[in-house]
């Protein structure tokens, strides 16, 4: 790859270059490095994702034959998004729930099959146990025997128009169109996740969980302490909930609130680390969050983490164009399952005074 001028990449270099654009952060001073006749390019972030939209320019072409390139050229495009959601979303989809979320990447057709850690303190404490979890009805989980669950699958889609007269124009860019697909597939699994670990609340020990007015030391410490009996436990909860986690005004140090005014919260409470869940809206009203602020999770290190997930197979993309104003539809289809593992070693703390609506 050079940056001048230069003929229409091989396949597996524009894959590349599409895996390297989808992967660099906005601001990463090098994203993607070429080599070519014994010489290194470095490439920073800016960078990928403008040599993408040019290679894909120089595909599909200017003027009056950029329709015709388009056909000839679609299904190349359309293998080029479905790589770069396979190679992408899971590996995503794990770096940013690998606290609570085992994920798994399947073959076409085979079972997603999760087994039960056996740890030592659950062997001396507590039989682990597996509950159905129905997320509006499409994912369920089937025990095989004492220490085994298969997730079973659904599909999750996404679907994007193009306008015919903004595509002939040059102004839709297919690269910008991967971005979208995988933004909108990774908040989708969010959802997904929020919802299984509210289910999993439901069918807690009653003595693993809390309801209270505000925050309170002693309920927390008590929870704590029932987790911290299968192994040192994280507090795992929106940045609202942590912002009241505040040590009673005589425990509370100078360097604790400088921290509160600088952070917002405290990034441990009593040798506990505390770690954020991502907090974003339902939809453009603004008007639900998605992840409960009320609710936080008490989960120990090193047990078996609560959510199971799992894609099988290969991303797949169509496109229909039966829209009278000759719009094309570009629309997705991944296989995925979620499913959550049950243990009593996990506990919930909620605090009722926050809210998940905004008004």
């Amino acid at each position: 790859m050079r940056k001048e001028g230069r003929q229409i990449m091989e396949f597996k270099d524009l894959r590349n270059l599409a895996f390297a654009a989808a992967k660099a952060g906005k601001n990463a001073p090098v994203a993607y490095s070429f080599t070519q006749d014994g010489k290194t390019e470095n490439f920073s972030s800016a960078e990928v994702n403008e040599a993408l939209r040019n290679e894909l320019e120089k595909m599909l072409g200017n003027g009056n034959n950029r329709y015709a390139n388009y056909r000839d050229n679609k299904n190349v495009i359309f293998r080029l998004i479905e790589e770069t959601i396979d190679e992408v979303l899971p590996a995503k989809v794990e770096q940013q729930y690998m606290d609570f979320a085992d994920v798994r990447v399947l073959a076409q057709g085979d079972k997603a099959i999760f087994r039960k850690r056996i740890t030592e303190a659950s062997r001396k404490r507590a039989k682990g146990f597996v509950t159905k979890v129905g997320l509006a009805g499409r994912y369920e989980t089937f025990m095989l025997d004492g220490t085994e669950i298969e997730v079973q699958m659904s599909a999750i889609g996404a679907a994007c128009r193009i306008g015919f007269e903004e595509f002939l124009d040059g102004r839709i860019q297919f690269s910008e169109l991967t971005d979208v697909i995988l933004e909108g597939m990774d908040e989708y699994i969010y959802k997904e996740i929020a919802k299984a670990l509210e289910s999993a609340v439901a069918s807690l020990p009653t003595p693993n969980k809390a309801e209270v007015a505000g925050f309170d030391e002693a309920t927390m410490d008590e929870l704590l302490a029932i987790a911290d009996s299968y192994g040192h436990a994280s507090i795992y909860c929106t940045q609202e909930f942590a912002a009241k986690m505040v040590p009673a005004e005589g425990w509370i140090s100078n360097d604790m609130k400088n921290t509160l005014w600088d952070r917002g919260y405290l990034a441990s409470y009593k040798g506990h680390q505390v770690i954020i869940l991502p907090q974003s809206m339902v939809d453009e009203t603004n008007t639900e969050k998605v992840i409960d602020p009320a609710q936080a999770y008490i989960i120990p290190v090193g047990t078996d983490k609560p959510v199971k997930l799992a894609f099988e197979g290969p991303t797949c993309v169509r496109e229909t164009s039966e829209n009278d104003d000759w719009s094309t539809d570009l629309q997705t289809y991944k296989k995925f399952g979620i499913a959550t593992f049950l243990n009593h070693w996990m506990c919930s703390y909620r605090n009722t005074e926050l809210k998940k609506a905004t008004r």
